[in-house]
């Protein structure tokens, strides 16, 4: 009998709203970098708390663009899952290869009601050093050390619910465990 692989295709319609909203973002730090609001508050009507927050809208979420653009040509699936573990290929910080023997526990991690899928692995600096650039590299380290897990995956940008998606990954952990 062949083992069996699933495969989690990237959602394109998820991937185009997301980049929508990352582009509304950047419009917006745009709109109040060059047409800063007149409020009568002093934290909100304050000058350099409106650059601040403007300047850091068009980074972030300018970053967030420039990931959802690359990936929106990608073919590959999002996750492939097998008997030797986890294919990540879902977002801009992607894991790669994660092998089953190297998970210790997958658990949910939730902030601003966004749901992460946290895989605690027994080498977190192996996943961490293996990314190809220090960007990356640093993400994955700040993840770490917030959330004890450099790995995290989302159903954001796949064609999959996130119940569904944690129910086959536990599964196919508790089967691939030895």
């Amino acid at each position: 009998m062949k083992p069996e692989i699933i495969e989690i295709p990237l959602s394109k319609k998820k991937l185009v709203l997301m980049l929508a909203g990352s582009i509304g973002f950047v419009a917006a730090g745009i709109w109040f970098l060059l047409n800063p609001p007149n409020i009568n508050n002093a934290l909100f009507g304050n000058p350099t708390f409106i650059l601040v927050i403007s300047i850091a809208a068009i980074l972030f979420f300018g970053i967030i663009a420039f990931y959802i653009i690359r990936k929106l040509p990608d073919n590959r699936p999002g996750l492939i899952i097998d008997q030797l573990g986890i294919t990540d290929n879902s977002g801009g910080l992607s894991a790669g290869q994660i092998l089953w023997t190297d998970i210790e526990n997958i658990s949910v991690f939730e902030i601003n009601r966004q749901k992460l899928i946290l895989l605690q692995v027994k080498n977190p600096e192996d996943y961490i050093n293996r990314q190809s650039s220090a960007f990356k590299r640093k993400l994955m380290q700040i993840n770490f050390n917030s959330y004890g897990s450099p790995i995290s995956i989302s159903a954001n940008s796949l064609q999959i619910g996130f119940n569904e998606l944690l129910s086959i990954l536990t599964d196919q952990f508790e089967a691939n465990s030895w």
